[in-house]
């Protein structure tokens, strides 16, 4: 089960209480296998329709456990709100480029509007001289992002923790289906739909939300 998973030998089982202060890594050694019980289709990118733009599960832990990490992620439901987020969006880590209606810029495994990006991009130090090469050139900000994993596979979180207000992220970390609702309308700014609600649900029960 993903949420009982950590890099390394740790239980996630110690620290699903919300009032634990360090960040959770809830994708470890069989990761992939558990993340896949969220992302079936993520096994493999043999034929992705995008070149380049595909993540398999496997790939994509890594990432996913340094977002929570920077971002201090320390809830399992804010985190299975993340990682549903990310592969509802990108459409099973196929994509990181919206390309359907192809908003110039949005983008980033939770499809940032570009707006958004520049605001992610101008939190990230290192991205500073080349971010000022960029311009306002939408295009090129999301190239910067979408060539770092680590920055492609961050930014849901980094968007949670920094545009979500208080009571939203409280609502969250409860795993109630109501607090999950109120990230995606109140927050994510967006419509809950059956689909995208069992993406969450599975993350969910795979993390080890209670109530799940």
């Amino acid at each position: 089960m993903l949420g009982s998973l950590l890099v390394g030998a740790l239980s996630l089982g110690s620290l699903i209480p919300t009032s634990v202060a360090a960040p959770l890594t809830v994708l470890g050694k069989r990761g992939s296998g558990s993340l896949l019980a969220v992302v079936p289709k993520a096994s493999s990118c043999s034929g992705a329709p995008s070149a380049g733009e595909c993540k398999t599960a496997g790939e994509a832990v890594p990432f996913i456990n340094q977002s929570f990490q920077t971002y201090g992620i320390t809830s399992p439901a804010e985190a299975a709100a993340l990682v549903s987020i990310m592969a509802f969006e990108s459409g099973d880590f196929k994509y990181n480029v919206n390309h359907f209606p192809g908003v110039p810029g949005q983008g980033t495994r939770n499809m940032q509007s570009p707006a958004f990006n520049l605001k992610y991009a101008q939190s990230i130090p290192a991205l500073k001289e080349k971010l000022a090469a960029a311009g306002t050139d939408p295009k090129a900000i999301l190239a910067l992002l979408t060539a770092d994993g680590a920055l492609d596979f961050g930014s849901a979180a980094w968007f949670l923790t920094t545009q979500c207000s208080a009571p939203v992220r409280e609502a969250l970390m409860t795993g109630s289906m109501a607090g999950w609702k109120s990230y995606i309308t109140e927050c994510v700014q967006t419509t809950v739909t059956p689909e995208r609600q069992a993406y969450w649900e599975r993350a969910a029960k795979a993390m080890g939300v209670p109530g799940q």
